[in-house]
């Protein structure tokens, strides 16, 4: 995630023409426009809701190793799954699905106060990310987790245990990318991922419950918006040693902006320097920040606001004169699971901080 090639200067000012003209077309898109875009999205992800009582033997595509769409049959409910990563706890842990959790491992933080009862059942492991004897010992029926983590010092082939008869599902925003394949990663994957959890345990209700509330989010905030004449321009960055990460239009986050209504300045370019920033002068900057278990996570999201607001380099932007420079936590906009809402309100608040949008998190 952290590696960037760097560019010439002849390509880096090719990007840059061809973002700045993205952009000009990005901004004539009105309300309605947005709406229109979120409603297709929406309609898409209902026409997988509502089936009721799941009918076993049920057929749920997800992704291989490689990056490949790979097929997993469920005969019944799993019964005992190994959960690994944030967002495949958490998911399970919002559907009351935390007996079925034969063990759980890699938080980065801990899990939302309303499921701290259920998280202290569990059987949390030592490992961080288990190995494939540890999975393997386990005996489970399932594993939830992110498409990193099937790798060779890890849990092995995801195909690898579908044929041993031990289903996977991995995130979607996190699978492999192909070689020359681009990822791109978007709300509706996320809704998706909610919505086939719920078929495979028969708890379809509760997961169509958490995403129809993730997008009533989005509309209430386009229609309290809708007769704004300028939605505001946006850089959506993360510090990095030399230049800042850009999440642009390929990337959730950026996703979630768009699906807001705001227009992302530099929308394909995955790394921006200082120069850059100045050039694209956006009306907000939101700061992208990661504390850890035990970090102080008041000083890390400060930390990195400061690299921004104390940069004399930087003083002169629009974002930073009018104090719409924004921390957003990275787990509430990248492969965020049922911390989606959460990243929803952050930009919301973030876009339109003058508008009465009447959202807690």
């Amino acid at each position: 995630m952290k590696k960037f090639v760097k560019l010439t200067t002849t390509l880096a000012l090719v990007a840059l023409l061809g973002a700045c003209q993205q952009n000009g077309e990005s901004a004539r898109k009105n309300a309605s426009e947005i709406q229109k875009e979120n409603t297709v999205q929406n309609a898409n992800t209902k026409a997988s809701m509502g089936e009721g009582k799941t009918q076993y033997p049920l057929t749920i595509k997800t992704w291989g190793s490689d990056g490949s769409e790979l097929e997993t049959v469920y005969t019944k409910s799993p019964e005992k799954v190994l959960a690994v990563y944030q967002g495949s706890i958490e998911t399970l842990l919002a559907l009351g699905l935390e007996d079925r959790i034969v063990a759980a491992s890699g938080l980065d933080n801990a899990v939302p106060e309303n499921q701290k009862a259920g998280f202290s059942k569990l059987n949390y492991l030592t490992e961080f990310a288990p190995s494939l004897e540890k999975a393997t010992s386990l005996e489970p029926d399932m594993i939830f987790s992110w498409g990193s983590l099937f790798g060779e010092k890890t849990l092995g082939n995801a195909k690898d245990w579908v044929d041993k008869k031990v289903n996977i599902y991995v995130n979607s925003n996190t699978r492999r990318v192909k070689d020359g394949e681009k990822r791109i990663s978007t709300l509706e994957n996320e809704y998706t991922d909610i919505l086939n959890i719920g078929k495979i345990f028969d708890v379809q209700s509760k997961a169509e419950a958490i995403v129809k509330d993730m997008q009533d989010t989005i509309k209430k905030v386009i229609d309290k918006t809708k007769d704004m004449k300028e939605k505001p321009s946006v850089l959506v960055l993360e510090n990095e040693k030399d230049a800042f990460r850009n999440y642009g239009s390929n990337t959730l986050g950026g996703d979630m902006v768009t699906k807001l209504g705001g227009q992302l300045k530099n929308a394909d370019v995955a790394k921006l320097g200082k120069e850059d920033l100045i050039a694209a002068n956006p009306d907000v900057i939101f700061v992208v920040y990661m504390p850890y278990e035990g970090d102080d996570a008041e000083k890390v999201k400060q930390e990195n606001l400061d690299k921004i607001l104390k940069d004399e380099s930087l003083a002169s932007l629009n974002a930073i004169k009018n104090k719409r420079v924004v921390p957003i936590f990275l787990s509430e906009m990248y492969a965020s699971a049922t911390r989606t809402k959460d990243g929803i309100i952050s930009f919301a608040k973030g876009l339109y901080p003058s508008i009465d949008l009447g959202m807690d998190k």
